[in-house]
């Protein structure tokens, strides 16, 4: 009766506003034992009150709810234990829908709400319905529940609510859980070095920084210089003496970290999505003259716009030395076609093309073998002809459509004039090698104004054809003359037929442009930039003296510090008649005159908030790789100086494994340098180091005033994501113990103001502020690597301090995974969903039989949540 006399008393002040009423309703009735109950007109509970009704949809309240056994559940790392005493828990159930399936909502994209950004997930139960107990605020739980009712709450995954119900959880069921969690805590194992070794760990979360800071956009201030004030040079001593035994470790406590192949940063690789909408990327429009000073100019129109990862995938055949030099021949003419800073070309070998999910992380498959291709890969590649696929087949075997390929003796190895028809109708005429086969007609139409070649003699044998396939755009060029072999004396018979070879190679080039054009990709070509020096600057005018100092004692003869693969050499100044090479880079320590337009050290000063971290940079326009550059200085110099290296281009990127990182102007590019004690909460977790440096990029954005809409999030293990859709960065970690320290580089790439080759920070800005009618800034690179360092030392702190649950709460708050489903083992295998991270920064997943288990990465370079294993049993 009280609650009904209440909610007439609400309903005659409140009239229709279904937001306020809801979050009165909440807020008076939260003390009494009662709970809330948002849901579809027939599932309200028994005995339950109305308080408002819309679209078929109820709030309604009843008597309390509560969950007394959380055995059933899987538990995240952070559990329930912690809810705040202002908060209440709540039971959100779900259901799965297929992307193709599901209904978009009517409302505008303003007032969509994402589930994840309201609460903290604290428990799962898979199922049908799926279930997620989690936790949030009187303001954001009664912000959860319009949105429902409205019919603008969004979730992950494909899941859509059916059910959010407030819960009461038992003190003892509280108590078990604690106790559980505080188990876990203390379950950290002395490790046993071995001898050597790099570890290569994954990212993780924190406490907002930064929310009030006035330098929040980085902008310009005036040009500041000076020299260092004079301070005592940091000592050796803590350092130690005698030799220094380096150790390979495994470490128990992260079951076999080591499985955990050298974890990435690929700046741009392995997004995998479709129907990416197209974002602006002029920002003149709503940003005013702020566009000018944050971010350089943008030239042409964005390209790979279908989401998918920019991978050209090269398939040779068989393993063999002969598969080895064509795969060299195929990968050299085709990088000199393509856009370098919009592509990787990576071989496609016959046992991965089997095993590895490489169809969505592909944009164009190349076929350059005579070889007969087994038909199990045969279906493999018509598998992703049928999603969408692009293939361009070079002198090749395969075939489809009706199309058959038939040799033609007369023909092999001979030069033939060619008759290439563009898709604009225009001809070009060339002389090529011919392979010795041709196609014959078969009953697939080909497309409309689609590419053609035919030789120019009396049977017009066909060279090209342009075929597609299937409903969702597929498409194949193949090819029956050698457009990917360069005029050569070797490959042809006699001298005339070499130069008609040479005089056509520009044509040759021409058609094979047209052919990856029409394909999809772009061919608009850039020089190569020479490499620059690097530039030794320090974001506190104290360290400067005693970085000075420290230099004069550790540089040889010749003014250098070398390593195994690099020599740096300072210089007080550099004239452009000293070579550079990756070998042999010099370091100009006079930076009076330093200006950049790619890097504010002012900026950079303002936003740097730290104790020890990024204080010494190492700065260079274009440089092989920041990872290389403190290689010869990760173990000298003293932790207070925190060496960190900066550049706005790289060459030589590296990813995980064998993978490139693309890395042009406008990505955020650095490598720092921290220590972290052995005998410590991180020391015994490497693999966290990755999840918190991944946080700490997104929590860098998102903490801005303002920012915190930009939808930036974490996908695991160490990569940053534009929502789910596409890769934004990611983090590789190299890790080497010494005695009882790790010594870790971090290397860290994310696009901000470089809409190629997928999105950048600055798109989904501009975005925002055409849906939001806003007016937020473009932001800079050196501004965000400044708060990025800044926010990792914090987040180090907190896990040093605390362990995992003091950084988990954010982690989960910007994670792309709640209640996403995985298959284990492959494509077809078992289907598992992600329930969080264990102790060690490894996923849990919940079995179909409840039994909730760690998963490992199987090592593929194309996507880590694809084919994960379960580690072998101790």
């Amino acid at each position: 009766m009280l609650i009904t006399l209440c909610y007439l008393y609400l309903w005659a002040r409140w009239g229709r506003r279904p937001a306020e009423l809801v979050r009165a309703t909440v807020r008076r009735l939260r003390a009494s034992r009662c709970s809330f109950t948002f849901c579809g007109a027939a599932a309200q509970p028994p005995g339950a009150r109305v308080c408002l009704s819309r679209g078929g949809r109820v709030f309604c309240v009843s008597d309390s709810q509560s969950i007394e056994d959380l055995n059933k559940w899987a538990l995240f790392l952070v559990s329930p234990f912690i809810l705040e005493a202002e908060h209440i828990a709540f039971v959100t159930e779900s259901i799965w829908v297929q992307s193709e399936n599901l209904q978009r909502s009517s409302s505008s994209s303003e007032t969509i709400v994402k589930w994840s950004d309201c609460c903290l997930p604290l428990a799962c139960r898979p199922g049908d319905p799926y279930r997620l107990i989690a936790e949030a605020s009187v303001d954001n739980f009664s912000k959860l529940g319009v949105a429902f009712m409205e019919d603008r709450l969004h979730m992950d995954n494909g899941l859509v609510p059916q059910k959010i119900m407030s819960v009461r959880l038992q003190d003892s069921t509280l108590k078990e859980v604690k106790d559980q969690a505080s188990n876990k805590q203390a379950q950290i194992l002395e490790p046993k070095p071995e001898p050597s070794l790099e570890i290569k760990p994954e990212q993780d979360g924190m406490e907002h920084i930064g929310r009030d800071d006035p330098k929040a956009l980085g902008e310009e201030p005036k040009q500041r210089r000076g020299s260092a004030s004079g301070s005592e040079p940091a000592g050796d001593s803590d350092r130690g003496g005698g030799p220094i035994e380096h150790y390979h470790l495994h470490l128990s406590s992260c079951h076999e970290c080591l499985e955990l192949e050298n974890s990435t940063i690929e700046s741009v690789k392995f997004a995998s999505a479709e129907n990416i909408p197209d974002l602006p990327y002029d920002y003149s429009s709503s940003l005013e003259s702020v566009a000018d000073e944050t971010s350089p100019e943008r030239e042409g129109r964005r390209v790979n716009l279908t989401g998918k990862a920019p991978n050209i995938l090269l398939y040779v055949g068989s393993d063999s030395q002969e598969a080895l030099g064509r795969f060299h021949e195929v990968r050299s003419v085709l990088a000199d076609c393509v856009d370098i800073d919009s592509y990787v070309l990576y071989h496609l070998l016959e046992d991965s093309a089997l095993r590895d999910p490489w169809t969505d992380n592909c944009l164009l498959l190349v076929i350059a073998t005579r070889e007969s291709i087994p038909e199990d890969l045969y279906q493999k590649f018509m598998a992703y002809l049928s999603q969408g696929g692009k293939v361009l087949g070079l002198s090749s075997s395969f075939t489809f459509g009706g199309f058959q390929v038939t040799s033609k003796g007369a023909l092999r190895k001979t030069v033939q004039n060619l008759v290439f028809s563009k898709a604009d109708q225009s001809e070009v005429k060339l002389s090529v090698l011919s392979s010795g086969c041709r196609y014959q007609e078969g009953p697939v139409r080909l497309s409309p104004g689609g590419l053609q070649g035919h030789l120019e003699n009396d049977d017009k044998d066909r060279m090209i054809v342009h075929v597609p396939f299937g409903t969702h755009g597929g498409e194949a060029v193949l090819c029956q003359v050698h457009l990917e072999l360069p005029p050569s004396s070797d490959i042809v018979q006699t001298p005339e037929d070499f130069n008609l070879l040479k005089s056509s190679n520009f044509r040759r080039y021409e058609v094979l442009r047209e052919i990856l054009t029409t394909l999809g990709l772009s061919c608009d070509m850039k020089q190569v930039p020479a490499l620059t020096p690097l530039y030794l600057l320090s974001a506190a005018e104290e360290i400067r003296d005693p970085l000075m100092q420290w230099l004069g004692k550790h540089v040889d003869a010749e003014g250098e510090i070398k390593s195994s693969q690099l020599s740096l050499r300072f210089v007080s100044s550099y004239v452009s008649e000293v070579e550079i090479t990756p070998s042999c880079i010099p370091v100009v320590t006079n930076t009076e005159a330093f200006s950049s337009e790619n890097f504010n050290l002012e900026i950079y000063r303002q936003n740097l908030q730290t104790k020890q971290l990024g204080k010494v940079i190492l700065f260079a326009e274009v440089t092989p790789t920041t990872m290389r550059l403190l290689d010869g200085l990760m173990f000298q110099t003293p932790q207070e100086m925190g060496l960190i290296a900066i550049a706005a281009r790289q060459t030589q990127g590296k990813g995980r494994g064998g993978n490139a990182w693309l890395s042009p102007v406008g990505c955020a590019l650095s490598t720092l340098l921290i220590s972290i004690p052995l005998r410590s909460q991180l020391g015994q977790r490497i693999p966290f180091v990755q999840h918190l440096m991944s946080v700490a990029v997104v929590e860098a954005v998102r903490s801005i005033p303002k920012y915190q809409d930009i939808n930036l999030r974490v996908k695991w293990p160490n990569d940053i994501y534009y929502s789910d859709l596409m890769k934004i960065g990611g983090v590789l970690v190299n890790s080497t113990l010494m005695g009882e320290t790790f010594h870790i580089l971090i290397g860290c790439g994310f696009n901000v103001t470089n809409s190629n080759p997928t999105i950048c920070i600055n798109d989904l800005v501009t975005e925002y502020n055409k849906q939001h009618k806003a007016e937020l800034k473009p932001l800079r690179a050196d501004y965000l690597i400044a708060r990025v360092v800044t926010v990792l030392e914090k987040l180090i702190e907190e896990f040093q301090d605390k362990g995992p649950n003091s950084v988990l709460p954010l982690y989960y708050r910007y994670w792309v995974h709640s209640g996403q489903q995985v298959h284990l083992g492959s494509a077809d295998g078992p289907k598992v969903s992600i329930v969080g991270l264990d102790d060690s920064g490894f996923l849990q997943v919940h079995q179909e039989g409840g039994e909730v288990v760690t998963v490992h990465p199987d090592g593929n370079s194309f996507d880590m949540l694809r084919n994960l294993i379960l580690p072998k049993r101790r």
